[in-house]
């Protein structure tokens, strides 16, 4: 019977729609079910360099399947990725790899075989690689991620005295003067030691403070009790690399002017006698949540200040908050919200959950003291009254929520909103460089406030 005069009682009784069939099952256990998923488009490929790690990303419109082998001589590492082929986009993917990259030093793309694509990462030093995939959130799609670890891990209290040490004349103050160095044969070391291991309960003198002035530098009579130890501000400046924060109506993304602002108060706050800030990123990179509060304590921060840009549905709502840890719950509905959201950040920026180390996470978020969260009020409320002198604010007093950034069990915290990003007037004034410096400046005097009625104390804490 021919194929036309065949009775179409069901389209799969056809004998082309049955060899049609046939054709694809056996295709399919021919090539294996790996070859099922070929087709994937690239939609995007980025590469987010730092001195903390590397991260390449992969965003395609359908999940696809990767491999990872480490090769230690010389350092590469091959991932062989199912469901790809060759196609243009990934000629961007070689062209993103910045000379000054940390990490990496070259890519190379190579069809392995049909449907398996290889890259060759070539590397400047040891890593550990972490590669996994991230489901569809927020704008992004399908994402393969590659995140390249260095093998030797700086340590951060230690870099951050060696960049102090490393100015020959001491920290140059606001008012051009320079505040002096310890002396001894081995300054570092005699630094260290005092921030570990003075006797707890000993106090340090605070820096000077004044409204709308620089603060004097410590004179020869005081330099001892200034140079007892460092004062380490942990900024955190928030989201950042494949998390871009709140976008305002002009296009203006939250995680780049809060690192603006970061880098400007960073460079106050070193201008001040004894006093150091620490930077939890200080470029384009994403930084999980509990890693920003891993690295405040590591250093052994006596504050940690995140800053933020506020977003809301509408372009109506203007003007700063701070926010503090709760015990109880949130202090009002808008403080949830904006906890709620803020801590979505990992979703977005992209956490290997795998790598995660739950116990660790967990004992960040039990170990949150009442004394710390009423050190961290105090903060708040010296810094939103400084605030309050340059621009609007939204709330009067320190909010309070479940953030997950200020769960450090042992360091007063603070969250700052500086402004509505979704507000067209607030947009222009974060980009404004004349109020950058204000709010750098009033953030200053915040902290030095609060320094000046709670000195920090010399205590051996567990890092």
């Amino acid at each position: 019977m021919s194929e036309l005069n065949e009775p179409r009682q069901h389209p799969l009784r056809h004998p082309v729609a049955r060899r049609q069939l046939l054709q694809a099952g056996t295709l399919a256990l021919l090539l294996g079910a790996q070859h099922i998923a070929r087709g994937a488009s690239i939609l995007a490929v980025r590469v987010w360099p730092s001195q903390d790690y590397t991260r390449v990303t992969i965003e395609t419109d359908v999940p696809i399947v990767a491999r990872q082998f480490l090769i230690p001589d010389p350092p590469r590492v091959a991932v062989d990725i199912e469901g790809l082929d060759m196609m243009p986009a990934l000629r961007e993917l070689v062209a993103k790899v910045k000379p000054d990259d940390p990490t990496i030093a070259g890519i190379r793309i190579g069809q392995n075989a049909p449907g398996v694509l290889r890259l060759v990462i070539d590397l400047r030093q040891a890593v550990n690689p972490q590669v996994f995939t991230l489901k569809p959130v927020a704008a992004y799609q399908h994402r393969l991620v590659l995140d390249l670890y260095p093998s030797v891990q700086i340590d951060p209290l230690a870099a951050l005295i060696a960049e102090r040490l490393r100015e020959p004349s001491g920290a140059t103050s606001a008012a051009g003067k320079v505040s002096p160095l310890p002396s001894g044969a081995d300054p570092l070391g005699d630094l260290m030691a005092e921030q570990g291991q003075r006797a707890p309960g000993r106090s340090v003198a605070p820096p000077n403070m004044a409204r709308n002035s620089p603060p004097r530098p410590a004179d020869e009579n005081t330099a001892s009790s200034r140079t007892d130890r460092l004062i380490i501000v942990a900024l955190d400046p928030g989201h950042g690399g494949e998390d871009p924060g709140a976008i305002g109506p002009g296009g203006t993304r939250e995680k780049d002017v809060v690192l603006q602002i970061a880098l400007l108060l960073k460079e106050r706050i070193n201008n001040q006698p004894n006093m150091r800030a620490y930077l939890t990123r200080d470029a384009d990179f994403f930084v999980p949540l509990h890693v920003r509060v891993q690295k405040a304590r590591r250093v052994q921060a006596d504050l940690f200040v995140s800053l933020h840009a506020d977003a809301f549905f509408t372009p109506n709502p203007q003007g700063a908050s701070v926010f503090a840890l709760s015990e109880r719950g949130a202090s009002s509905s808008s403080a949830r919200w904006i906890a709620d959201k803020e801590n979505s950040a990992d979703g977005v920026g992209g956490v290997n959950i795998k790598a995660k180390d739950a116990q660790v996470l967990k004992t960040l978020l039990d170990m949150s003291t009442t004394a710390q969260i009423n050190d961290s009020l105090k903060l708040g409320s010296a810094m939103l009254g400084e605030i309050g002198s340059v621009g609007k604010l939204h709330k009067p007093r320190v909010e309070q929520a479940g953030f997950a950034v200020l769960k450090a069990p042992d360091i007063p915290s603070v969250l700052v909103e500086t402004a509505f990003i979704s507000n067209p007037d607030e947009e222009i004034r974060l980009n404004s460089p004349t109020y950058q410096v204000q709010l750098a400046d009033a953030l200053l005097r915040g902290i030095l406030r609060y320094f000046a009625k709670n000195p920090p104390l010399a205590r051996n804490r567990a890092v």
